[in-house]
């Protein structure tokens, strides 16, 4: 594997750490808070530099169930961290956030790693 590659896979673990922090905090403790602002952010510019890495070091032509579900995890991502800043910006820090919030976090999470898994087994497989 392209040791750029590589890098890449290591920064996508830092990414889905910061997702997870982020999306556990925000499930518990179901407020926007600083913890949840700063973890959400960090998960999209882990991901955002990790894809880049993986585009730059890729020998062959990706898996197109992996590019796709990886695609729509960072999307919805991407959406979930959006909620969570205009939530924070309409009602300020350490505000109680409603039940679709939460569940789509959780739903966002749970096809992230999803995504996450999947380019793990190609990497071990490929």
């Amino acid at each position: 594997m392209n040791p750029i590659s590589v890098i890449g896979a290591f920064i996508m673990t830092l990414a889905f750490l910061a997702y997870g922090i982020g999306s556990v905090t925000l499930e518990r403790f179901r407020i926007v808070g600083n913890i949840v602002l700063i973890f959400m952010s960090l998960g999209i510019l882990f991901e955002t530099a990790a894809i880049v890495l993986m585009i730059l070091g890729k020998e062959h032509g990706g898996d197109v169930l992996h590019v796709w579900t990886g695609s729509v995890s960072f999307f919805l991502f991407i959406v979930n961290a959006t909620w969570v800043w205009l939530h924070y910006l309409r009602n300020g820090i350490d505000a109680a956030v409603g039940k679709s919030l939460v569940n789509y976090t959780k739903t966002a999470f749970f096809i992230w790693v999803v995504a996450y898994l999947a380019g793990i087994v190609l990497l071990i497989w490929l």
